[in-house]
């Protein structure tokens, strides 16, 4: 080889190496929390088989990591409950990244539609109760944001559509972001006097099709959007998954927060299909488990129909199917809002009432703490006497409770036309329901109706869901006498 060419050779691999760049996504950044006690997952992207070393705070040795013939890179590394700051040092033989101000924490992701994006500022003519206190209080170096932009797609991302990063809470960042998740995420980081981060990843007026990966929901419908007009996203099959949940797959969660189901009020029974179908994918493709995941049943509204009964425009068929949810989910739990809603505003202001009520859901069942109480009760069995219909529930180990009268109840014979009831609850377990216009009673249904307000609690003051004893396609209601 002569000179000429051997400096031509020279300056060749001196290009290519300044050109060399490893990628990482965008939740892969400073001031990210890192599921603490764990194995983690790092990856990225960089020219194929290039070559090249992290040097992580926490771990004494280099680690030698390589992208295959893609270009593509993951590693795995163990994490601890250390609470102080690390860093991590990616190196390549012409480029060097840091990442600073990480910590280890409990990682919650907080997807769904409207009600789970509704910020601490609300919307406009709509607002979340403590918004104020809750911003002027925000400031927390423990307590770490991550927002994925609301964005669709036809296929699969790697990384999200635009540029975000992960912020620590301040009133700048918390104003913005979830209301649920921020309340929830707050106070777990107080509780449990650890670092938390939050990954907001929600998407106003979407349904549960969207957040189905194509594999998964393929199952149950055909899946072809080729022309689908990606300005509505929201309610193109699979489209949210692929531009939202699959960009931050695999960054290593405790667990998942789920509010979603107005914009499928109508189809409750495919939902009680679609839904355990969504949580079971995201689990496999996560690869960690049957990860919690705590969602929350929507709240009573008149959705226009005020007079439904026993049709799909009944969004008491929608809480049901909510709530057997949990039985089909492993692992699962739900907060219940049936005193929490507004009947003229979808967007209901007690955001810190639902969070509440996940965060005793995660409390009780994912961090062991045994007294407090995160379930709701759950009506199980119905006996016939004298006096009435006796109803029994599950959950109620402390009792049941009513602020006032026990309101919204309804009975039923034979003939399947529902009279309101007095209902009373009796020794502080069960309940007696009765109707004058019901000599033989077969059948009670509790909150049936798009708006109403709750009035069953157990002593903890978690309110009952709507159901009903019976299973019947005709029932009907009795007409009020003008």
């Amino acid at each position: 080889m002569n000179a000429r060419s051997l400096l031509t050779g020279l300056i060749l691999v001196a290009v290519l190496s300044a050109q060399a760049k490893i990628t990482l996504p965008a939740i892969v950044s400073s001031n990210m929390v890192l599921q603490r006690n764990t194995t983690v997952v790092l990856w990225g992207w960089a020219d194929p088989n290039e070559k090249f070393t992290l040097e992580v705070s926490w771990v004494e040795d280099p680690i030698k990591a390589k992208a295959d013939a893609d270009g593509n890179w993951k590693i795995e590394v163990a994490t601890t409950g250390s609470k102080e700051e690390q860093t991590i040092e990616i190196k390549s033989q012409g480029e060097t990244i840091n990442l600073e101000n990480i910590l280890f924490g409990e990682v919650w992701l907080c997807s769904g539609q409207s009600n789970m994006v509704m910020p601490i500022r609300g919307f406009d003519g709509q607002p979340t109760h403590g918004s104020n206190e809750a911003i002027a209080k925000s400031a927390n170096k423990n307590l770490r944001l991550f927002v994925v932009p609301m964005l669709g797609s036809k296929t699969p991302w790697k990384d999200v559509g635009k540029e975000t990063n992960w912020e620590v809470a301040s009133q700048e960042s918390v104003w913005k972001f979830s209301a649920i998740g921020y309340f929830f995420g707050q106070q777990l980081q107080e509780i449990l006097d650890v670092p938390v981060g939050l990954i907001q990843s929600g998407r106003g007026g979407s349904r549960v099709q969207a957040w189905i990966s194509k594999e998964a929901l393929s199952e149950f419908q055909e899946v072809n959007i080729e022309d689908a007009d990606m300005s509505k996203s929201r309610i193109v099959p699979t489209a949210h998954f692929n531009g939202m949940i699959n960009p931050i797959i695999p960054y290593t969660l405790k667990g998942v927060l789920w509010y979603q189901g107005e914009s499928d009020f109508t189809r409750p029974d495919l939902y009680k299909v679609l839904f355990p179908a969504m949580v079971k994918d995201w689990r496999a493709r996560w690869e960690i488990g049957d990860f919690p995941f705590y969602f929350v049943q929507i709240a009573p509204y008149f959705y226009k129909k005020p007079d439904a009964f026993n049709t799909n425009t009944n969004s008491a068929f929608m809480r049901e199917a909510q709530l057997q949810c949990v039985d089909l989910i492993p692992n699962s739990g739900i907060a219940i809002t049936l005193d929490a809603g507004e009947e003229f505003n979808i967007h209901p202001a007690k955001k810190k009432e639902v969070a509440d009520r996940l965060l005793y859901n995660a409390l009780s069942q994912t961090y062991g703490y045994e007294y407090v109480d995160g379930i709701s009760p759950v009506y199980d069995s119905m006996e016939v006497t004298e006096e009435g219909l006796l109803l029994k529930f599950k959950n109620v180990d402390r009792g049941l409770f009513a602020y006032d009268e026990l309101n919204g109840f309804e009975i039923a014979g034979e003939d399947h036309v529902f009279y309101p009831a007095k209902a009373e609850i009796v020794n502080r377990r069960v309940v007696l329901v009765s109707s004058e216009e019901v000599g033989q009673p077969l059948a009670v249904r509790y909150a049936w109706s798009n708006w109403v307000v709750g009035t069953l609690y157990e002593d903890s003051y978690l309110p009952a869901s709507s159901f009903r004893t019976d299973d019947w396609e005709d029932a009907t209601r009795a007409q009020k006498e003008e």
